[in-house]
């Protein structure tokens, strides 16, 4: 499949707030992941994620990857230079064949790499003035602000170590602002996306989430806005802030179903993967 991603200068995905805010828990989540992985044995290594055919040692390096693009999209969106590589990306078959070629790397090779690259988004990140968290960068609906790019990259890497960690009874470190964050990014990503292809419908969901608890609007036209107060909206979406994650992230179905002519605003990932939920 080929990603459509949206460039320019009008993003199509805002979320409000403190944009210099993500920093600190997108580089605590991926130091935390590099420690916790440290520790794993070879039988953990080894063990079956929750993404289909790749055990703990090939999400690791799908994650190596994906270090290194964040590092690279950040720091050309900072020189106001936003990168335009996604438009020829296959999310789907090119972080497979990344790791089908990476099968001669042992893990504690993979972790070495995966340790590196982290540090030099780390790095990066913590280096980010607060005045530049506006500027754009590239993430898969295309040009956002850095703000909304670290939010990605946050995201992606959370809903990975749970990947890694839940099916082996593990548990996750659960900090509030990571949960949040990846919460509010999913929640409009699945819009975002089938905006980029077109999709015209509009709407508007309200998240009522708990441990964190969190609530919030996301507001779909013609561009996709989180609001915290956003008012009043055309469906809602309750439950625990983890697993609303999960469910949006197509790793669980979701407790309660919205109404039929809404459940769009929470399949857009599912519809652009072509995943079954």
């Amino acid at each position: 499949m080929q990603l459509t991603p949206h460039y320019g200068t009008d993003p199509l995905l805002t979320l409000d707030g403190d944009p210099s805010a993500i920093a600190m828990p997108l580089v605590r989540q991926r130091r935390r992941m590099a420690s916790t992985l440290a520790a794993f044995s070879d039988d953990q290594w080894s063990h079956p994620t929750r993404c289909e055919g790749w055990d703990a040692r090939d999400v690791l390096v799908h994650l190596d990857g994906t270090n290194a693009f964040w590092t690279h999209s950040l720091s050309a969106g900072l020189r106001g230079q936003p990168t335009r590589f996604l438009a020829t990306f296959d999310p789907v078959t090119s972080p497979a064949r990344s790791v089908e070629e990476s099968r001669e790397q042992t893990s504690a090779e993979v972790l070495d790499r995966f340790t590196a690259s982290t540090e030099a988004l780390a790095q990066l990140v913590e280096s980010i003035d607060p005045s530049d968290w506006t500027m754009l960068a590239e993430a898969p609906p295309g040009h956002l602000s850095a703000s909304a790019v670290a939010h990605h990259a946050l995201w992606d890497s959370w809903i990975h170590e749970r990947d890694i960690l839940l099916p082996q009874s593990a548990e996750q470190e659960t900090e509030p602002d990571e949960v949040v964050a990846c919460l509010r990014y999913a929640a409009a990503l699945g819009p975002s996306l089938l905006l980029t292809r077109g999709d015209r419908r509009v709407g508007r969901l309200r998240v009522d989430a708990t441990d964190p608890d969190t609530s919030f609007v996301v507001d779909v036209s013609d561009r996709v806005r989180v609001l915290s107060n956003g008012g009043s909206a055309d469906a809602s979406l309750t439950g625990h802030a983890a697993d609303l994650v999960d469910s949006l992230s197509v790793r669980r179905p979701f407790d309660t179903r919205l109404p039929d002519d809404y459940v769009w605003m929470v399949s857009g990932l599912s519809e652009t993967f072509d995943v079954v939920s």
